[in-house]
């Protein structure tokens, strides 16, 4: 059997259609997923996922570092989620929200996607000094990782100080996984695939809403 491609993936599930094994096909009613985009290649994973998220009734605001721009323009998330991106702390004059409060409160969950070292590093050590960072050390809600590094960078050990030192303190860490990167190597620190990710963030979210059984409608 041909293995399942990203588009099939993203096609919407045909009107009564079973769940799919491995994801399901919905989640929770008026579920809301704050995604953390970082500076790195799995950037476009990322996109997918809001796409796949989008699809089965998730409310899904997207945060980018500047790094991120680089990577993937603010307008695909934009298109993908129906929503503004959001790319800086700071509002237009005469807003009293705190923006990097605020997201994280209406938000059931956080997702980093890529999470970097830098953004890793820098939640382990207490730095804000950018929308993400300063959302992370904000955050009213759980945060889920998915690093995504060159292997030497994820296999150091000031890397895997910071990891051990998230996880003690309640992050849950989604991969990496092991394979070829952009870089030309392989090993460990690819990006889980969006499929994992969408798993992942539905079986946090049906935990969270126990009321919510998640299945088609």
């Amino acid at each position: 059997m041909p293995r399942p491609t990203e588009a099939d993936a993203n096609r919407p599930a045909p009107a009564g259609a079973p769940p799919d094994p491995h994801t399901g096909r919905s989640l929770p009613p008026g579920c809301e997923l704050l995604i953390c985009v970082c500076g790195g290649i799995a950037a476009y994973k990322t996109a997918a996922l809001a796409s796949m998220l989008v699809q089965r009734g998730c409310g899904v605001t997207v945060a980018m570092t500047g790094n991120a721009r680089r990577f993937v323009g603010p307008i695909t998330f934009q298109a993908l989620t129906g929503r503004p991106v959001v790319t800086s702390p700071w509002r237009a004059a005469g807003s009293g929200d705190i923006q990097h409060l605020k997201l994280s409160e209406t938000a059931d969950l956080i997702l980093v996607a890529p999470a970097t070292a830098n953004i890793i590093g820098k939640l382990a050590g207490g730095i804000a000094d950018d929308l993400v960072s300063t959302l992370l050390l904000g955050a009213a809600c759980p945060v889920i990782l998915a690093p995504a590094m060159n292997t030497r960078m994820w296999q150091h050990p000031a890397v895997q100080r910071n990891v051990a030192f998230l996880r003690e303190r309640g992050f849950e860490l989604v991969g990496p996984e092991e394979g070829w990167q952009a870089c030309g190597t392989v090993g460990p620190g690819r990006m889980s695939e969006p499929e994992t990710l969408l798993a992942t963030v539905r079986e946090h979210l049906l935990r969270s809403k126990p009321g919510s059984s998640g299945s088609p409608s």
